[in-house]
């Protein structure tokens, strides 16, 4: 987010940030919570959540380092959209939201790549409505995970890393289905040697089988 900014930009932008570390699972803000601050991922991973009036959880993003969240709202009164938790031990820069409304008025990269992310994550949902309502659950789980890859997988030895660890529950909260029908999918790609899941997450043994098998 601030690669190509000045010295004297990157020097405002420190002076109105604060550092702060979390513990896996640990609550960085809940949704209805007032607004205080945005946050940059220096280190770690983010989950942001959604909970229905059953307590049930609805995943709306993973985000890594370099990403900043939350990605509505930001130049509203309006609470936290949703709830945000560390993955796995996570270090954060928080800026005021005050301070981070001047530094957009005062730096214009900044703006134009904040305005380039919103569009990007308006896209991102459009496209996950566009699943959710016209893909059966295969195709919706195999463009989960291939997304997963896309986005945080790591290639080690000819195979795909995705150190984000997930439940089968959590599996099924993206991608609006059941714990019982995410079991099935992971047990037929496990018996197909296209991929093995562990708590630190997913590895993608076969990529062209996991992107032909989505197609079957």
């Amino acid at each position: 987010m601030f690669r190509d900014l000045s010295e004297d930009e990157l020097l405002g932008i420190g002076l109105v940030s604060i550092e702060r570390k979390y513990e896996k699972k640990q609550i960085i803000f809940h949704e209805g919570g007032e607004k205080e601050a945005v946050f940059f991922i220096q280190e770690g991973l983010v989950k942001t959540f959604k909970t229905d009036e059953n307590g049930h959880e609805q995943i709306m993003s993973f985000l890594k380092s370099g990403d900043m969240f939350p990605h509505t709202g930001l130049f509203d009164a309006e609470p936290y959209p949703a709830t945000a938790e560390a993955i796995v031990e996570t270090v954060l820069l928080a800026i005021p939201v005050k301070s981070f409304e001047q530094q957009l008025l005062r730096t214009p990269a900044i703006a134009m790549k904040i305005m380039r992310v919103m569009s990007e994550k308006i896209r991102e949902l459009q496209g996950k409505l566009q699943e959710l309502t016209g893909h059966d659950v295969q195709d919706r789980g195999q463009s989960f995970l291939l997304k997963l890859a896309e986005h945080y997988g790591t290639m080690k030895g000819g195979e795909v890393h995705i150190a984000i660890p997930m439940t089968h529950q959590d599996v099924a909260n993206v991608i609006g289905t059941t714990r019982e029908t995410v079991n099935r999918l992971l047990n037929q790609l496990r018996k197909e040697g296209i991929l093995d899941t562990d708590r630190q997450g997913f590895v993608i043994h076969d990529l062209e089988g996991l992107r032909r098998w989505k197609n079957k």
